[in-house]
């Protein structure tokens, strides 16, 4: 239902245009015909304004209550496809036949409204998947994938990124999010402590807007496969946690294996002892070896791959 009282008086200048999306954006609604053609008419200024207006509204727009329905404005009032093209070439591309809830633009908007109001994650919310019109491809069996397009999104990314003027942290973090939103939603209890420790260290301080951001992710229209989804990821999560206590309590390279390493190759005190240590880490890592095995073991490891004291 129209709500136009709450976002006049409008006129048709790119900053006026801004604020009706904006409090659009707080109050929900729609807005008369008649708004929507002045702001349409004038979108192409809207799109030349400079590039810190542009990106501070949107901003304030994507973080607002009902940011839905001031992305959807910007997009039926030509502005975003000015501002925004990379997003604007999202509306009606599906990700799977005959589904309308797959549009990727209807998915963005939601996943947009689900997660946390933080501008980060909402900004990764709004860009996790532009790289999908790039990628897609329709296989015979009516199928369709967008393989890497996470990828190609981060790709997009920078380019838009440079283009409104965002700051190098903000820009770095956005770019991860975009880059490893599929990752969290991937996890399986057959992960062993090595790929859950891995995943923890890659994402490092960028975990917890990354579950944000997965959590939001979800949009199918069954329920059930939102609880499952959402289950899966306090799954993630509890693994992370009991992984990192035990290795508090005990690394998963035990120690000593460094007294070990010199004696056998018999090599002093050195830089080359870190390199052989890190040697049987990666292949705790790679599911190689064993976690917490008695240091022969490891030994014997860099012995059948040649290991020498002085090279590799």
């Amino acid at each position: 239902m129209a709500r136009s009282s709450e976002v006049v008086p409008f006129g048709a200048t790119p900053a006026a245009v801004f604020d009706v999306a904006c409090r659009l954006a707080e109050s929900g609604g729609s807005l008369p015909a008649e708004i929507t053609e002045a702001a349409r008419a004038v979108a192409g200024l809207v799109g030349s304004s400079p590039p810190d207006q542009v990106r501070s509204a949107l901003e304030k727009l994507i973080t607002a209550p009902h940011a839905d329905d001031g992305l959807q404005w910007l997009h039926e009032a030509g502005v975003l496809q000015q501002v925004l093209p990379e997003l604007d070439a999202t509306v009606n591309f599906s990700q799977e036949a005959g589904r309308r809830h797959k549009d990727v633009w209807e998915h963005t908007k939601q996943v947009v409204t689900q997660s946390s109001a933080q501008p980060i994650v909402r900004w990764a919310a709004l860009l996790h998947d532009i790289g999908k019109v790039a990628t897609r491809v329709m296989l015979s069996d009516g199928k369709v994938t967008f393989h890497r397009h996470a990828e190609v999104g981060a790709r997009l990314f920078d380019a838009l990124a440079r283009r409104l003027g965002f700051a190098r942290s903000e820009r770095k973090r956005i770019r991860f999010l975009i880059v490893n939103h599929l990752r969290a939603n991937a996890y399986e209890s057959e992960w062993t402590d090595a790929a859950v420790r891995r995943f923890d260290r890659e994402m490092g301080d960028a975990l917890p807007d990354l579950i944000e951001l997965s959590r939001a992710d979800v949009t199918s229209a069954r329920p059930g496969r939102r609880q499952e989804a959402a289950r899966n990821i306090e799954a993630l999560l509890q693994r992370i946690a009991v992984v990192r206590e035990l290795d508090a309590r005990m690394p998963p390279l035990p120690p000593g294996v460094g007294n070990a390493i010199m004696e056998a190759f018999a090599i002093p005190p050195s830089r080359r002892v870190g390199e052989l240590r890190k040697l049987c880490e990666d292949a705790i890592e790679q599911g190689e070896l064993l976690e917490r095995q008695p240091v022969e073991y490891y030994v014997d490891f860099l012995k059948r791959q040649g290991i020498s004291g002085d090279k590799p």
